[in-house]
């Protein structure tokens, strides 16, 4: 991406050259949106650990997972009380969808 971003293309009636200019447009705005998305985890990281101290403090739990969770339970944390309320809350529980001698179950 660095290199394609210090493209000096030429005349852009030659193809080789508006191709360089095409991949040095779209290599400084990778390099700009990655700025971007790095200040931004770094905004993201600081707020999960203000907000969760100690579900960040747990093994695995990144400040993308720990946002995910804040944001599922809300200001009410007691609405997870188990693996299957979560489940229930994300629309990933079974729900029985059986028909006379089938059983079988779908995702809520």
């Amino acid at each position: 991406m660095a290199r394609c971003a210090r493209f000096r293309p030429g005349d852009p009636a030659d193809p080789a050259q508006a191709a360089k200019e095409a991949l040095r447009t779209l290599a400084r705005q990778h390099e700009a949106l990655a700025a971007d998305l790095a200040e931004l985890r770094e905004h993201l990281d600081a707020l999960t650990a203000q907000a969760a101290p100690a579900l960040r403090a747990a093994k695995g739990i990144g400040p993308d997972v720990a946002s995910i969770l804040l944001i599922a339970a809300g200001d009410n944390p007691h609405r997870l009380r188990s693996e299957e309320s979560f489940a229930a809350l994300c629309g990933a529980s079974p729900v029985e969808a059986s028909s006379g001698r089938t059983v079988r179950h779908r995702l809520n």
